[in-house]
């Protein structure tokens, strides 16, 4: 059987008529052309709750991303969501890292490209970010295709396709936010291949398509479900970077969409978000079910973190806990916490003990299991170097998948763009009561000045390893001036996007390259 890569020309019709059972297949299949989609009738599938039940989540599942033996992953490093949009979003940022450890962590690179904004067509890490956002829009437009053909009434399919396109929505924010321009699909029967759109018509694309679908969406606060909450949150997402996006600041826009956020509130405990539970947090807004357990691709963010041999510290008997020695802390990261802030605990540092007798663990050579909070060289670094990932709990018999949902989207986000937009706009004692409420939970005090540097440093801890960070970086400015293993970006700023990947120019002639970046063959 044929097998396709999902890139902008497999957007492209392969069939004029799919069945229904497509909607089925595609919350396990990731090829368009499988042979799955014919074995259900369009005149008995689809007309119950638990059916458009069905035809929704194919769209959601999608969301845990894929691995290197899929269609989408061939030819590239690909992990679930939570590890490769990390790569692009944290490790080029002035928080994370990937050193090379001898032989380990090269990767042809990549890592190295990343932390040095040094980035070029071929990429395979910003490769995969392309490909997981449109195999997202891809799946989407063609369950919408096939909703649109289907028995459901008038009124659930207009319910179930405002929910896809703000699906559809959040994948084009973050195409937008990494790629700039972009071409926008939303016609799964279009023949032509698409061309980019300017960074302005993305930007408006996704704000009408938000707009358009809110009142339709679903209310209240069903978890892991794109609901009106999730689509103003979006849309706050959108506003607060409008600046960076299109030239024009939406500060009061942001303001307006977070004031519309409702029935969300802080975890007395900050961890208590990245537990393994965590679909208890009541401050949890959207976020990426896992459960390997039933089969789903597993978050394992903490396994690419962690020593090889801290599964010692972990389990007494060192069976579980795969770890590969991979990502860390930037030096300096760790000690920009205050010591009393709680959310210093989300980095690893210092000796680790055995849990079986509280020895000191080893690495292979004998000596000391002590992670440092600096990296002695970037690219040969010591085994030990560097601080590591300690956000998301772990339990002593995970392997190296975990239960704990990732976070997309949680209330303090919503109380920080509040800091934000009202200091940009004069109301600093407005902002200070935002602010102080996220401070009051990682045990601070309260600030009674503020400054833009306050701000950043608050989204900088507030929000580490969550994603965030390169866009923040970008919209404080400070993104292309010169840090640890960096030096200036140039002075024309087009590290701010990144490239189209080659490959991808390769297949659709009509994509043109962003500026600043030249193609290779």
């Amino acid at each position: 059987m044929k097998r396709l890569n999902f890139n902008i020309s497999n957007m492209l019709p392969k069939k004029a008529c799919l069945g229904l059972g497509l909607l089925l297949a595609l919350s396990s299949c990731t090829d368009l052309n499988e042979h799955l989609y014919d074995k259900v009738s369009q005149d008995n599938y689809g007309k119950t709750s638990s059916e458009v039940a069905t035809i929704v989540g194919g769209a959601y599942a999608t969301l845990r991303g894929y691995g290197a033996n899929t269609p989408e992953g061939a030819g590239v490093i690909c992990y679930p969501t939570c590890e490769y949009v990390f790569f692009t979003q944290e490790c080029s940022s002035d928080e994370a890292c990937i050193p090379t450890r001898g032989t380990d962590w090269f990767d042809g690179g990549r890592y190295q490209q990343f932390q040095r904004h040094n980035w070029d067509v071929k990429n395979t890490g910003i490769l995969s970010v392309w490909r997981y956002n449109f195999t997202g829009v891809s799946k989407i437009n063609a369950i919408i295709h096939q909703v649109e053909q289907s028995g459901l009434s008038a009124e659930d399919k207009q319910k179930v396709e405002a929910e896809l396109r703000g699906l559809r929505a959040y994948y084009y924010y973050n195409l937008l936010d990494c790629f700039g321009n972009v071409p926008i699909v939303t016609d799964f029967t279009q023949k032509e291949l698409p061309a980019n759109s300017p960074r302005k018509d993305v930007f408006a694309f996704i704000e009408k398509e938000l707009k358009d679908i809110l009142p339709i969406l679903p209310s209240g606060t069903t978890y892991a479900k794109f609901t009106q909450n999730v689509a103003n949150t979006l849309l706050a997402r959108l506003y607060l970077n409008a600046e960076v996006y299109t030239g024009t600041p939406r500060w009061q826009d942001c303001l307006d969409a977070c004031s519309k956020v409702q029935g969300y509130s802080l975890t007395p405990n900050y961890k208590a978000s990245f537990a393994i539970q965590n679909e208890k947090s009541p401050e949890i807004i959207f976020s990426i079910p896992y459960d390997h357990k039933q089969g789903t691709v597993g978050n394992y963010l903490a396994s690419m973190t962690y020593h090889y041999n801290q599964k010692l510290a972990f389990d007494p008997a060192g069976v579980y806990q795969w770890c590969g020695n991979g990502i860390c802390a930037q030096p300096g990261l760790y000690s920009s916490f205050d010591e009393k802030d709680v959310r210093r605990q989300c980095l690893l540092i210092g000796q680790q003990y055995s849990a079986k007798d509280g020895s000191e663990v080893l690495m292979d050579d004998g000596s000391p299991l002590n992670y440092t909070e600096e990296i002695d060289n970037f690219t040969d670094a010591a085994k030990n170097a560097g601080a590591r990932l300690n956000k998301y709990e772990w339990s002593a018999t995970d392997s190296w998948e975990r239960d704990n949902d990732w976070v997309l989207m949680r209330y303090a986000e919503i109380l920080m763009m509040q800091a934000e937009c009202n200091f940009r706009l004069g109301y600093t004692p407005t902002a200070l009561t935002y602010i102080n409420q996220i401070r009051k939970r990682a045990g601070l005090n309260d600030l009674t000045t503020l400054t833009l540097e306050d701000l950043d440093t608050e989204w900088k801890h507030e929000f580490v390893f969550e994603n965030l960070r390169r866009t923040t970086n970008i919209r404080f400015g400070t993104y292309y001036q010169a840090w640890w293993e960096k030096p200036a970006d140039p002075a024309d700023h087009h590290t701010g996007i990144y490239p189209i990947p080659q490959e991808e120019l390769n297949k659709n002639p009509n994509l043109k390259q962003n500026p600043g970046y030249s193609s290779q063959q």
